[in-house]
C-alpha cells in the first residue's frame, strides 16, 4: 500500500504515463482503456493528476485499483471516479472493456458547481455496478460520449457538455445510493500545501485573460511567490507561470479551433498586447503559429467529417 503521506514523491502525470500539454482543444477527453493501457502492459503505476478528473466505466474484465493507498479488486461492470491529486494505479485484466474520460479542471470544477455537494467529482470512489439498469444507463451515456467525442458534428461542444452533466449526475446519485460517503479514499488530510494549490488554480481560471503575475496571485492567497512556486513544482511538477500558461495556451487552442475569431481577436481575448507577442507565446508552447494551427485543426475536422459512419 502506499500512504497518502508520500503524495509528493509520486509522479504527476497529463494522461497515463504522460507529461506534455493536454493533447485537445476540448476540456475532455474520451478513449477506451485498452489504447492507451495496452501501450504498458496493462499496468498503470501509481501517479497522480494536479488538474485532470478521471471517470472510468468498466464493462468487462477486471482491474485491480490502487486508490489514496487502499487495493481493490474490481469484478466486471463497475465505474471508479478519480479526482485532481487522488493518487491511483491500475493494474487491468488483457480482455477489458469500458472507457475512461478525462476532464480537465475547468469543465470539472464547472460541473461541480452546477451540481454542489451532491457532485461526485471531487471524492475519490468506486462504485460496483451490481444492479442491471443502473450498469445500462451508465454505459449508455458512456458509449454516447465516446461517439459523439470522436464524430464532430454541429452543437458537438453543448451535447458533450450535456452527456458528462448526466453522467455525474448518475453516479452521484449512485454514491448517495449506495451509502459510499463513509468510505471515501482520499486525500485523507486537507493539508495546506493542496488548500493553497487549489486556491491558485481558482484564481487562474477566474483571472488568467488578464495575464496577472505571480506575484499577484499569491498575494491573494497569502503566500509569498517563492513559496506558492515551490508547491506547484512539488504538487504539479510545473511553476507556478507554467501552470498560468497551460490555461493561457489551451483557451487559445479552444478559441482557434471552435470560433471564428482574428488571430488579432484572440490575442486580445486572452490579454496579450500584440498579437505577435500571441504569436510568439503560441508557437514556443506549440511549435505551430496560430494560424498554421487553425489550419491544421479545420483539415483534421474536415477530414473527420468525410469518413463514412461505420454504423450506416
Amino acid at each position: 500500500m502506499m500512504p497518502a503521506s508520500s503524495a509528493t514523491s509520486v509522479p504527476v502525470f497529463k494522461l497515463y504515463g504522460e507529461t506534455q500539454h493536454w493533447p485537445t482543444p476540448d476540456l475532455l477527453h474520451c478513449e477506451s482503456i485498452a489504447e492507451r493501457s495496452q501501450l504498458h502492459d496493462w499496468h498503470i503505476r501509481p501517479h497522480r493528476h494536479a488538474d485532470l478528473v478521471h471517470i472510468l466505466f468498466i464493462a468487462q474484465g477486471s482491474v485491480e485499483l490502487a486508490l489514496e493507498g487502499t487495493n481493490h479488486q474490481l469484478q466486471s461492470a463497475s465505474a471508479i471516479v478519480v479526482p485532481a491529486m487522488a493518487i491511483h494505479g491500475f493494474i487491468f485484466s488483457p480482455d477489458v472493456q469500458g472507457h475512461i474520460i478525462t476532464l480537465a479542471k475547468p469543465l470539472a470544477d464547472h460541473l461541480h458547481a452546477l451540481l454542489g455537494e451532491n457532485s461526485t467529482l471531487k471524492k475519490a470512489d468506486f462504485y460496483p455496478l451490481s444492479q442491471t439498469n443502473r450498469a445500462e444507463r451508465i454505459a449508455t451515456l458512456v458509449t454516447q460520449i465516446d461517439q459523439e467525442y470522436r464524430q464532430p458534428a454541429p452543437g458537438r461542444h453543448s451535447l458533450l457538455e450535456a452527456l458528462i452533466q448526466a453522467l455525474v449526475v448518475e453516479l452521484s446519485r449512485l454514491g448517495a445510493h449506495t451509502g459510499s460517503a463513509a468510505k471515501r479514499y482520499g486525500p485523507r488530510q486537507r493539508d495546506k500545501g493542496r488548500q493553497h494549490l487549489e486556491q491558485y488554480q481558482a484564481l487562474i481560471e477566474a483571472h488568467y485573460r488578464e495575464q496577472p503575475s505571480i506575484e499577484q496571485l499569491a498575494e491573494q492567497i497569502g503566500v509569498s511567490s517563492a513559496h506558492l512556486n515551490l508547491l506547484c513544482r512539488q504538487l504539479t511538477g510545473r511553476s507556478a507561470l507554467q501552470l498560468l500558461h497551460e490555461r493561457l495556451l489551451l483557451e487559445a487552442k479552444r478559441q482557434l479551433t471552435y470560433t471564428n475569431m482574428t488571430i488579432g481577436q484572440v490575442s486580445d481575448s486572452l490579454g496579450f498586447s500584440e498579437p505577435a507577442y500571441f504569436t510568439r507565446f503560441f508557437k514556443r508552447n506549440t511549435k505551430f503559429s496560430p494560424r498554421e494551427f487553425r489550419s491544421r485543426q479545420n483539415n483534421s475536422i474536415a477530414s473527420s467529417k468525410e469518413v463514412p459512419d461505420q454504423a450506416n
